[in-house]
């Protein structure tokens, strides 16, 4: 007998830090998989991303058992380490809290790349300039 998808959850973790508790407990636990073994190898996965929000995809199968399929980290947490701050700002168009520069949203694009919904790296870096601006921060050549 093949094995049959029996559900999906989306979710976002801090990378290297996951515990059974919310938001995983909540989102797998109804499936019934082993969370435990999850979280093992969630954080085995994410170590290198310590602290970063992760969005995680995972498919349970009417086996129990499970694929995983981690994304890149959330574009505002990555512009937030790049820009050196701790939050955005309350609102953006008057209050400016930082900067970043050329250089680091394009680091930025190539990390994200593969889970932008962008044709090109020009549109990719358009749409992280975007959300640098609403994050209260001002993009510099």
């Amino acid at each position: 007998m093949a094995k049959q998808l029996v559900g999906q959850a989306r979710f976002q973790v801090p990378g290297g830090q996951a515990t059974p508790a919310p938001p995983v407990g909540t989102s797998l636990g109804k499936f019934g998989i082993n969370l435990g073994q999850f979280v093992q190898q969630f954080n085995e996965r994410t170590k290198d991303s310590m602290g970063l929000r992760i969005p995680v995809v995972v498919r349970v199968y009417n086996d129990r058992s499970f694929e995983m399929e981690t994304k890149s980290p959330a574009a505002v947490d990555l512009l937030k380490q790049a820009a050196g701050i701790a939050k955005g700002a309350g609102n953006p168009p008057r209050e400016k809290v930082g900067k970043v520069n050329r250089a680091q949203i394009d680091e930025i694009v190539k990390r994200k790349m593969a889970d932008l919904n962008a044709r090109d790296i020009e549109h990719a870096r358009r749409l992280i300039e975007g959300t640098a601006r609403s994050m209260g921060l001002d993009v510099e050549d």
